[in-house]
């Protein structure tokens, strides 16, 4: 799977091209929809190559930060999951306020014609490119007519609620992970290195790995849920119950994490490792407990019903 981080790094001689285009934050299952059928269109045309087209930054967070929307996954893990999907390479194009300029003319015959030779086209049918949004699918069809490439839009999946990114933001900013998990035709998972936290949980009988949060990443609503934690390094995955927030019990801890605590292990040395944690189904929401006591007792239940839940 090729990652393309600017036009100059695509090869001259990748020939011919069947392109998709879209922020893919996510690639949920509207988007995968959208690049098996390039891969159809691609295997019709006798052509090789599908490319995903994508962008970094969110546009957003160039053209009005303050409104940027949390991000579902990263670039790298875009690129798998659009692989999957049926992509061979993923073109993402630095994003910044030049190129936020460009007309949907311009941005066809930079990008479409010149770099990427494109015999067809293939994207959502709400998409929309260009200086403030001015192309849209019949921009494509028209230009492709004297550029030698054909456009179709896909119409958008889901019902009653067209499956979006933001649609799976709203879920995890919920707590709803198995709305998400719909929309995106798999578990919502963050991506991390553990580090060494307060220890606390160790203390209690109950050792975490400790994932930081930012704002940046879209995580679910501060909880506790079943799921499961793997190993990026082994692919060992692990059952677990997942806390997310910031421990109200305990005074001083102020940022977010998500603790995993995996099923029957004290034994696990994490730290430095690279996991993804997979949200299963939310068992509660954040509480304050008056007392460690009741707070150990809870947590012996979260463990039960992860068990229940995950079938382990």
């Amino acid at each position: 799977m090729q990652i393309w981080r600017s036009l100059t790094d695509v090869p001259d001689g990748l020939g011919r091209t069947v392109v998709t285009i879209g922020n893919f934050d996510g690639v949920h299952l509207g988007h995968q929809h959208v690049v098996r059928r390039s891969r159809e269109v691609a295997d019709e045309l006798g052509i090789a190559h599908v490319v995903a087209v994508t962008f970094d930054p969110h546009p957003m967070a160039v053209l009005r930060p303050e409104h940027a929307p949390s991000s579902l996954c990263s670039i790298e893990e875009r690129a798998t999951l659009l692989n999957r999907a049926g992509a061979d390479g993923v073109l993402a194009i630095p994003f910044d306020r030049e190129i936020a300029t460009w007309t949907p003319e311009e941005f066809i015959d930079r990008v479409l014609v010149e770099t990427l030779h494109t015999k067809a086209v293939v994207v959502g049918a709400n998409f929309r490119f260009g200086n403030r949004a001015a192309g849209d699918v019949a921009t494509l069809r028209e230009a492709g007519e004297s550029r030698d490439f054909t456009a179709e839009g896909i119409a958008l999946d889901g019902g009653p609620q067209v499956w979006s990114s933001t649609y799976v933001r709203t879920c995890l900013a919920a707590g709803d992970v198995s709305g998400a998990a719909e929309a995106l035709g798999r578990p919502a998972t963050i991506h991390g290195v553990v580090v060494k936290g307060d220890q606390r949980g160790r203390e209690l009988g109950f050792p975490t790995a400790n994932v930081p949060t930012t704002d940046l990443v879209a995580v679910p609503a501060d909880g506790v849920y079943a799921g499961w934690l793997q190993r990026c390094d082994t692919d060992e995955r692990f059952p677990a119950a997942i806390s997310v927030g910031s421990n109200p019990t305990f005074d001083g801890v102020r940022e977010r994490r998500v603790e995993s605590y995996v099923l029957d292990r004290t034994d696990l040395d994490l730290y430095g490792v690279e996991v993804e944690v997979s949200f299963i189904e939310r068992i509660r929401g954040m509480v304050k407990f008056e007392g460690i006591e009741k707070l150990v007792d809870t947590m012996n239940d979260d463990v039960v019903r992860t068990r229940e839940i995950l079938g382990v």
